[in-house]
Formats: C-alpha cells, sequence, structure tokens
C-alpha cells in the first residue's frame, strides 16, 4: 500500500492519467538522457516540461532536468543501500542498466486529489451506487476468504472491500508503470527522494529474491501496486502467504491478497469490533477550537458537548475514545472519528481518503448516504491560491510546515488560529472568503 506519505498508497486513482510504459520517449534503453527529457516534451507520455505546482525547489524545471541529467549516477550512490538489504551486485547492475526516468511523473507529483479537491468532489467519484454494487459482488464472490480472513486478522472485511474500491475500483485501475522505473524517478528526481530511496530499494529487494517477476511488478506512476495498492516497503512488511502455496502472491491470489490488506491494517492499529466513526450534527455555539485530531474524548463526554447522531440514536458505545472532525468547517457536517480513522489515515494520511474508505464501508454493509449535506456553493480554491494562502499564514508567523498547495493538518490549525484573531468561527475551513482576510481586503 502506499503513499507518498511514510506509508502507502499516494497512487492517486481517479483523477491522473497513469501515461506511458517503460521507454516513453525519456530517454533510450541504454540510460542515456535525451534531450525529450531534459526539456520536457508535452503530451500524454511526457513531460510538461514545466515547474510543480508545489512550489517546491526541487521542483523547478531546471531542477528536475539537472536531477534527469544526474540520473544513473545518483542509482550507483543507491547501491550500499542495497548492498546492506542483500541485493547482490549482478542484479543491482541488471535491474539498473535499462532504467530511464520516467519524468511525466512530476507533474503528476504535486496532483494529488486527496489533498487538493474538495472532500465532496473527492467523496462524489469514490463512493459510487456502481462501486457500491460491484463492491458488493466482490464480497459475495469471495465470502469465503473474507470469512477466514475476518477470523484470523479481526479486520472489518467492508474496510478491506472498500480499500480494495477506492484505491484500484477493484483492480480495474491499478496502473500500468513498472514499480522499479516509478520508484528510482522518485528515488533521485522532484521532492519526495528521501522518501521513495526506501520503496526503490524495497522494489529492488522484491526482484532480486524473485518474490515477484518483473513483469508482474506494475502498478501507479507511486509505485503502489496490486489491487489495494501496496507500496514495496508494505510489500516487504505486511504481505501474507494465507493460501499456504509457499509464495505471497498479492497479485495473483485473492487469499494472499485479502489477508495482506488485513495484516496490513491490523499492524498500524485497527481495533477489531470498533467502527471507524460517526456521522454527527454539531450545534450552533459549539467551541470548534475543540474540533482537533489531538483533542480526543469519550463519545459519551462529546454527547455532553451538545454532539449528537442527526438520526437521534444513541450511540452504541460511549466509552469509546474519539475526536471531532469538521472536513468543510462549520457549513459541513462533523464526525467523531474513532481509532479506526486513524488507522485507515496511516495506509493513507488524507483525510478525504479516510472519509471515503468508511463511507464506502458503511455503503457496502447496507448504509445511507450521508444525512447532511455539504457546502457546494463555495467555490474550491485552486491550487495556486492554496499555495498563496499557505504562504500568506506563514508570512504572519503561523505555523504550516512547507507550503505545498496541499491543505493538511498544520494548514488547519494554523488557519483556526488566523480565525481567532480576526473574530470569525475558529472551523479550519479554507474558503475564499479566508484567503481575502489573508489578502487583507
Amino acid at each position: 500500500m502506499r503513499t507518498p506519505r511514510p506509508i502507502l498508497l499516494a497512487a492517486l486513482l481517479f483523477a491522473v492519467s497513469w501515461g506511458g510504459a517503460w521507454a516513453e520517449d525519456i530517454g533510450d534503453r541504454t540510460g542515456t538522457i535525451t534531450p525529450a527529457a531534459l526539456g520536457g516534451r508535452p503530451g500524454a507520455n511526457g513531460w510538461s516540461g514545466e515547474d510543480g505546482a508545489s512550489g517546491h525547489p526541487l521542483m523547478t524545471a531546471n531542477a528536475i532536468r539537472q536531477a534527469a541529467a544526474d540520473f544513473h549516477p545518483c542509482l550507483e550512490r543507491l547501491w550500499p543501500l542495497a548492498a546492506r538489504r542483500g541485493v547482490s551486485r549482478a542484479s543491482f547492475e541488471r535491474l539498473i542498466a535499462p532504467l530511464t526516468p520516467d519524468l511525466r511523473i512530476m507533474d503528476l507529483l504535486d496532483s494529488q486529489p486527496e489533498f487538493t479537491k474538495a472532500v465532496w468532489d473527492y467523496l462524489d467519484v469514490l463512493v459510487t451506487d456502481a462501486r457500491i454494487a460491484k463492491g458488493r459482488a466482490i464480497l459475495e464472490k469471495y465470502r469465503t476468504t473474507f470469512d477466514a480472513v475476518e477470523r484470523a486478522y479481526g479486520v472489518d472485511r467492508y474496510i478491506i472491500a472498500a480499500v480494495w474500491g477506492v484505491e484500484t475500483n477493484y483492480g480495474t485501475i491499478s496502473g500500468d508503470r513498472p514499480v522499479l522505473r516509478s520508484t528510482a524517478t522518485l528515488a533521485c528526481v522532484g521532492r519526495r527522494q528521501r522518501y521513495f530511496r526506501d520503496e526503490f530499494i524495497a522494489a529492488l529487494d522484491i526482484l532480486n529474491r524473485g518474490d515477484v517477476r518483473a513483469d508482474r511488478l506494475i502498478g501507479s506512476w507511486a509505485g503502489a501496486f496490486v489491487p489495494t495498492q501496496f507500496m514495496p516497503t508494505a510489500f516487504k512488511r505486511y504481505a501474507v502467504d494465507f493460501d499456504n502455496d509457499g509464495h505471497r502472491d498479492v497479485i495473483g491470489s485473492m487469499p494472499d491478497l485479502i489477508a495482506s490488506t488485513a495484516n496490513n491494517l491490523k499492524k498500524v492499529g485497527w481495533v477489531s469490533g470498533q467502527t471507524w466513526g460517526y456521522e454527527v450534527v454539531i450545534p450552533a455555539n459549539f467551541d470548534f477550537l475543540s474540533a482537533d485530531h489531538h483533542q480526543t474524548m469519550t463519545v459519551g463526554e462529546w454527547e455532553r458537548h451538545g454532539i449528537a447522531r442527526p438520526d437521534g440514536k444513541p450511540f452504541p458505545h460511549p466509552g469509546d475514545s474519539a475526536f471531532l472532525l469538521v472536513p468543510a468547517g462549520v457549513q459541513g457536517p462533523g464526525f467523531l472519528m474513532l481509532p479506526n480513522f486513524k488507522a485507515i489515515m496511516r495506509y493513507n494520511p488524507a483525510e478525504a481518503y479516510a472519509l471515503a474508505i468508511g463511507h464506502l464501508a458503511d455503503r457496502l454493509r447496507g448504509g445511507g448516504p450521508f444525512a447532511q449535506g455539504w457546502p457546494r456553493y463555495e467555490r474550491v480554491l485552486s491550487r495556486a491560491e492554496r499555495l498563496e494562502l499557505q504562504q500568506l499564514l506563514e508570512r504572519r508567523g503561523f505555523e504550516i510546515g512547507e507550503p505545498d498547495g496541499r491543505l493538511g493538518l498544520k494548514t488547519r490549525d494554523a488557519l483556526r488560529d488566523f480565525q481567532t484573531r480576526i473574530g470569525h468561527v475558529p472551523d479550519g475551513f479554507a474558503s475564499a472568503g479566508v484567503l481575502e482576510r489573508l489578502r487583507g481586503r
């Protein structure tokens, strides 16, 4: 599984083009970098030649060109890491010799919909009637396997099916890029090199050990592969041989795939017998400074603060610990999130992703849509505006981390501090109105 996060699954599945194949006019088979690669050739299979939208210094067009020119020397510098993993020198040379940088990935690296789309748009794409119907068919088809995996790992089958559905629409859009080439590119070019060095070395190790054949190690631009999108390091940690045939075959064996996905979730904190969260109604006089990942209380304590379910039903386990999430601010629904929501976020660190997984799982088990509406009338900020918002917050002394146009937890915290300062409801929602106030208008 993945991420460009520290844990898996950044293969962002529905809004990006997967592009071309092993040698898509970016270099020749010997690794020589062609002028087209260094200049960037617009088109479906080529890099645009433009600066990355994040504004990161390693994502400028010149930095990308320079890194591409240094591609094979960069890979050679990673040999000591590969050797420590047990990769033989002969395998290392054989595997890296044909590699060329896939610079189209640089255009995709800054286009992650979990962080850049409105949460309601993201959910609209991923939680659909067609995906629900297909997921229910998958659950029925592999009922016996899901039964056995649920007994063995204690992970809700509907969550496993939802991961499968959100990641690749049940294996129908799993990507067509060689994982080794993608991870090699990201290990040497762009803003995520430190993270992807481990993924590249893990991919080398997988091929060196023969766990997966090179012609089957195919996935997304971020290096995630198989229907539930394992990153190479995740495969090494979590893949299991559930069908006991001597191979951890998460590509061809449904028992291995389903069990490996469950094992991953279990190892990152899944709590058996507990749900992921509840949609809730927030009272008008609520103190939104309490809506914070770090502000946990029991569900019963949240009830005493006026938090209730939309249908008025009681919470089944008032002693469970939870935090309050308001992804669209005061104008949208609220959610009490239990530890399993954080387990999903360790699979992929975006709130919108985890919310989509939880909601799709509930729909697969027979639940209905969210009861409250989203503020669809709000104009979604463009990437340039999101980056500007972060930079304006930073100039005012707020800690937002590295401005990158992705509105994560640090940006929300900074926005809430700014809203408090100007006398607005501190809900952390990045609206066009808040941006205007930051501009001083």
